[in-house]
Parts: structure tokens; sequence; C-alpha cells
């Protein structure tokens, strides 16, 4: 019997898509003890933006999080997603401040690092998959990913020639991340087939969202040509911006006779259980339709779908929504100036704010952002394609581009030394300074919270959701 698992999204990305993340613990921990005899292949449940929502928006540690999400699913795989030398961040990070960091996801509970790198450049995984090597305990698994994207320069030979390399690199997995929903059944068809032609038994897994419409058809079919894992969200947190359902294709896929390790009772308790979880926060404003909603037109503009619930809690802000059809066309003018990278964090975040300065500005370019800057001037790594000539002479001049390793590779210990002079007796752990390298003005406020909370005191206001 053909066998397709299923990794279930609702703790990490599922809501990081349709809510930006705002998702507490407390919200679901009594849910977890049912979902752990699901029989997922794995859970995702921390990486990407859980980390950054937990210190600046839910006053949460997350490494707490991720100690009390091991506590209460002990046996199922525990998976984060990691940007590579980026971490959890927006920026490269020395290697061994990258090294620690993984040390510390696997000794706290993470099972699956799937490592990604927004521009596939593939020198900015390498210390992290060494580290997950070098670190790993008997069910770790390191999963190499590749950003999925159409433009004149991403075709299906440069996909499978990525995956070769993945494989020779030395990773267990291979999955495909279609962050913004755009890869139709016909180019699964092609690109998966192509692919496990090229890496033979080697698991392969399909994470893509339902933004455009495409999502089921798309995994169907990816299916059909040989896909090993499927990520999906529990009905109540799927669609939209998030993934397919998980009950959804389980039933499917029993008509097909293809097996999925689950329990069918579990996945729908799980289900209820989240069901009015959602509703709370569609009253209270936090989950907005816009992100429920189906937009062909993503087609085009390709955001993903943390990225389109980012911009329009952003835009709702600035009082600007307004201007949120504009913001979309400005992204793919945008993105093509900047050599197409993959739409995904941190480049998503970096040309989806560019392009809602450019039109708030009313001029584009008239102000450039930091990290575009730095992604200009080659600290992101190598683009997919050059960067408009106006536009690197603006923010070059007369310099070369640098190259982004070159920096990542110091392993002086400043970044710790620097981290523990900072937090003086705040810091408790190395967990604490590793926070604080990762985001220190938010770690620096969530610590003071903490000792001041001890103390029966509150000495700051944590950002209100």
């Amino acid at each position: 019997m053909k066998k397709v698992q299923l990794t279930e999204t609702v703790l990490r990305d599922a809501n990081q898509s349709l809510m930006a993340t705002r998702l507490p613990y407390s919200d679901y921990e009594e849910i977890l003890a049912d979902m752990d005899k699901a029989g997922y292949y794995s859970i995702e449940c921390w990486g990407g933006a859980t980390f950054d929502s937990c210190l600046r928006y839910l006053n949460e540690d997350p490494w707490e999080r991720l100690r009390n999400l091991r506590k209460n699913l002990p046996n199922t795989r525990l998976q984060m997603l990691l940007r590579g030398q980026n971490l959890l961040g927006y920026k490269h990070y020395h290697d061994d401040v990258v090294e620690k960091f993984i040390e510390l996801s696997i000794k706290n509970g993470i099972d699956v690092i799937r490592i990604f790198d927004a521009l596939n450049d593939f020198r900015n995984i390498e210390t992290a998959l060494s580290s997950v090597k070098k670190f790993a305990k008997k069910r770790t698994i390191a999963s190499g990913c590749i950003s999925y994207t159409q433009s004149p320069v991403h075709t299906v030979d440069k996909y499978i020639e990525m995956c070769r390399e993945l494989k020779t690199m030395g990773f267990d997995t291979i999955c495909l991340k279609d962050m913004a929903g755009t890869m139709s059944p016909y180019e699964a068809e092609h690109l998966i087939k192509g692919i496990k032609d090229a890496i033979g038994d080697m698991t392969l897994i399909l994470h893509t969202h339902c933004t455009t419409g495409m999502a089921y058809m798309t995994v169907l079919k990816a299916i059909e040509s040989g896909i090993d894992v499927i990520d999906t969200a529990c009905s109540a947190f799927s669609g939209g911006t998030s993934q397919p359902s998980t009950e959804t294709m389980f039933y499917a896929l029993q008509q097909y006779g293809i097996d999925c390790d689950l329990d069918e009772d579990i996945i729908n308790k799980v289900n209820d259980f989240f069901k009015p979880v959602k509703q709370k926060y569609i009253d209270n404003g936090q989950l907005n339709p816009k992100s429920l909603a189906t937009d062909a037109q993503a087609l085009v503009y390709k955001v993903p779908g943390g990225m389109l619930s980012n911009m329009i809690a952003n835009l709702t802000d600035m009082h600007a929504m307004d201007k949120f059809d504009a913001a979309l066309a400005e992204i793919p003018k945008v993105r093509a100036d900047l050599g197409y990278p993959p739409l995904v964090t941190p480049l998503s975040q970096m040309v989806g704010n560019q392009a809602v300065t450019n039109v708030l500005v009313g001029e584009r370019y008239k102000n450039i952002s930091k990290e575009v800057k730095n992604y200009i001037k080659g600290e992101y790594g190598i683009a997919p394609a050059p960067i408009d000539p106006d536009l690197s002479k603006k923010v070059l001049g007369d310099d070369m581009p640098v190259d982004c390793r070159s920096e990542d590779e110091k392993r002086t210990g400043e970044d710790f030394k620097a981290a523990k002079e900072a937090l003086g007796d705040l810091c408790r752990c190395e967990e604490d300074v590793m926070s604080y390298i990762c985001y220190p003005a938010q770690t620096l406020k969530f610590l003071q919270n903490r000792k001041a909370q001890e103390e029966n005191e509150a000495v700051y206001t944590i950002e209100e959701m």
C-alpha cells in the first residue's frame, strides 16, 4: 500500500500565515496530549516567526515553550523552520552562534530541523547542516529546504540540480517550500518526477499554501508523482494563506487507498478543539478575513501567507489599508529590481516593506531600508539574477558587493561575551544569551519583565498584540 505522511502545522505556520503568529502556548496546551497520539510524521511547532513573536508580543520565553512542547508531545517528532545563517532573525550570524543555537534547539527538544536559505545560496546552510549532524540525537532529522518560486531564472532543471546538491551535502530529507502557493499541478508533476528520478528513495516533502486556490490540486498531483510527506493544517486553521486541511487530505487519500498513519478520531478531535480558538481571534480582529480568502492574484505577486498577514497587520496599524492593492502591485516590481529573490523570510519582509514604503512615500526608492541596502551589498548571498543596475549604483556607488560568507565564518566568541555583559544578572542560562543575540531589544524587555513579575513589580508594558 502506498503511504504518504502528514506534518501538522497549526502550532506554527498555519497560525503564522493566518494571524501573524499570535497564538500563545496557553491556547493549545490542553490538546497536546491528544495530538501526540494522532500519528503525524511531525508537528511543526517552533522556529519561523514563533521566536520573535513569543518575545515581542506574547511575553513568552520561546525556549520554555519548546521544553513544554517536548514534555507534552513525547512520542511525536517536533519540527522547526530555520533560516540557515539567519537562524530566526533577519541577518547573518557567525558560525559559532549558528552552531550553539542548533545545539540548544536539539537539547531543548527539536527533532526535525528544516533548513533553508532565502536565496537558495547553499553556502548559507552548510554550517547549520554540519551543526545538526554534530549534535544529532537518535531521531534528529536534517531537512534541506528549497525556496520555490517562478521567474525567468528559476527552471525545473535548476531545481533538480539543487536537490542533487542537497543530497550530496548530506541532508536526510528534502523539502520543496512553496511559500506563496504558486506551484501549479502541472509544475508539481514535472518537478517532482524529475527530482525523484534524481534523488532516488530519499524522502521528498511538499510544503505549500492555499493562497492562490491551487494547493489541493497541486498536492494531489504531487502525491501521484511520488511525494512522500505533505504539510497540512487542521481544517479550522487551514485554507486562505495557510495549508490544505489535514482531515480533508486524510479523507481523500483514504479513498485512493493511500495510508497516512493517522487516527481519524483524534485528528477530528484536534480540529474540534481549535474551532473556538479560531473564532476567538476572528472576533477580536487578530485574524483578518483577508487571510482566509483565495486570491489568484498571488500568482502574479508571489506573496507567501506569513508575509501577507504581516502586511495586512502593518497597514492596518498605520491606517493605510487603502494602499493595500497598490502595495501588492509594487511587490513584483521590487522583486524584479532585486534579481528575483524567492519571497521567503527574511527576503519577503524586505521586499514587502520596500514595496509598501515606495507606495506610501510616493516615489520609488526615495527611502531604501537598511536591510535592502545590505542585500544589494551582498550580505545575504548571491542574488538569483542581476540586480537593477541603477538601484545597485544608488546603494553601492563604485563599490563592489561583499562576500556574505567572509564575516559569517568568524568564531571569536564576542557575540556571547557582549550578550552576557549586556544582560548582567538578568541572564540565567545559555538560552537567555542566545535569545539576546537573536533579538536584543525584545529579549532585554522580556527578561526585565520576567524579573519584575517575580518581584511582583511591572517595569514595562509589553507591546500590544
